[in-house]
């Protein structure tokens, strides 16, 4: 995009925060150097800090597994959970079975991809998804049977393969596992779209072939009162290309959990967010980019939106660069725009390095309020103020929507924005 106005709303602070580079290497020293390596924080929001007990400190040492009993209720004082509103949230932390009534699941897939469903310990169920907190795990014992979509090896579906979820019942419980294969040199793009009302839970798993090419774009565009929790996480092969898209929109607390990690050399994998939250919303989004073999490549771009005072967002963005991932190149950032007073957007990058002898790797932070001067810029060119809010929000979220590639899937998230904006306008 060209550095219009628009462009630069959410540019006003740069943060960096956990970086660890043992050894210092001449190329340590100089990643070191460039990094300007700054204490803990987090950006956009005032509050009283917490003790925090567990979960802190590296990525590589987080606790995953398969048994409830090894995640307890968490409290708030841990640093996975600091920022969520767990009372809110508790129907998706209880280890209690599914509503079979509360979501209804419709699935669109050409006849050259296969749907099916997988018991516990059915392969390739939970082969790349180790759920590492206490939703996750609920999720993954609750959840008898798994859908499962493949898409065979050497195959291109032209078509997005669409998984819509709705949700049927204000509060019903739905514990969700989803696994998506695409084969060697495989291509597809994956739609999990979710809407309606429920307590939802929601584990998915991706498996990307060697060479394949593989996009999954998840909405949420629950109704104002339910409740998301989610792990999406993905293995991405030798010289393959994975995109993960995260646009939520609707719901009362969404938090999603979303991870990638590589099963050999040559990959390019990226994760783009959008996410706009109103009055009485949080919204909460956290990555986790694990740079486990050597020579790939990782980008991360999230982009969010807040308006009314007690809208909450939350990122946090963790890579880590491991001592055999020479040759790596990496880099997140996560933008925010504050449209009213009152609306808070905590952002946290993390950035792990183990080896000096990589390509790059950088993070970044922003959040800013809405600018009146670039309202005034557009104004004086003849623009009437609510379409000229309009063009700086549009400007700002349009770089993600335009990651996703999907026209119909484009303009009607385009609508969502307007409607959005509709909610405050003056």
């Amino acid at each position: 995009m060209t550095n219009t106005p628009a462009e630069q709303v959410a540019g006003v602070e740069v943060g960096e925060r956990r970086i660890s580079i043992p050894g210092f290497t001449e190329e340590g020293e100089n990643l070191a150097e460039q990094t300007n390596a700054a204490a803990d924080h987090s950006h956009g929001g005032l509050g009283e800090s917490k003790p925090v007990t567990s979960g802190a400190g590296s990525r590589a040492k987080r606790q995953t597994g398969f048994d409830v009993a090894d995640f307890p209720e968490p409290t708030g004082r841990e640093e996975e959970w600091r920022f969520t509103p767990l009372k809110k949230l508790a129907p998706v932390l209880s280890d209690t079975p599914s509503d079979p009534e509360a979501v209804d699941y419709q699935i669109s897939a050409t006849e050259d991809v296969t749907v099916s469903s997988l018991s516990h310990g059915t392969a390739p169920r939970n082969s790349v998804l180790q759920p590492a907190d206490r939703a996750a795990v609920v999720a993954s014992k609750n959840a008898a049977e798994a859908l499962y979509i493949q898409v065979p090896a050497d195959t291109e579906v032209a078509e997005p393969i669409r998984v819509d979820i709705t949700g049927l019942k204000p509060g019903g419980r739905a514990n969700s596992h989803i696994v998506l294969e695409a084969g060697t040199h495989a291509k597809a793009v994956f739609v999990l779209e979710h809407r309606g009302s429920a307590a939802f839970n929601g584990n998915v798993e991706v498996k990307v072939g060697d060479g394949a090419s593989v996009t999954v774009i998840s909405l949420q565009r629950w109704n104002k009162d339910a409740i998301h929790a989610g792990q999406h996480d993905a293995e991405v092969g030798k010289d393959a290309t994975y995109k993960h898209v995260a646009v939520s929109l609707g719901g009362d607390v969404v938090r999603l959990n979303t991870n990638f990690r590589y099963a050999a050399e040559g990959a390019e994998a990226e994760m783009y967010g959008l996410y706009f939250s109103d009055s009485g919303q949080h919204i909460e989004h956290r990555t986790f980019v694990d740079h486990n073999s050597p020579r790939n490549t990782s980008n991360v771009l999230y982009k969010g939106a807040l308006q009314g005072e007690t809208a909450r967002t939350v990122w946090v963005g963790d890579v880590l660069i491991r001592k055999e991932a020479e040759g790596t190149d990496s880099y997140e950032k996560n933008q925010n725009l504050i449209l009213t007073d009152g609306a808070r957007a905590d952002s946290v990058p993390n950035l792990e390095i183990e080896t000096g002898v990589i390509e790059g790797a950088g993070h970044a932070s922003s959040t800013g309020r809405f600018d009146e001067n670039h309202l005034f810029y557009l104004m004086a060119r003849g623009i009437p103020e609510k379409e000229a809010r309009q063009l700086v929000v549009r400007g700002f979220l349009n770089e993600i929507i335009q990651k996703i590639e999907v026209p119909a899937i484009e303009e009607s998230l385009q609508e969502d924005l307007e409607n959005e904006l509709e909610i405050h306008r003056n």
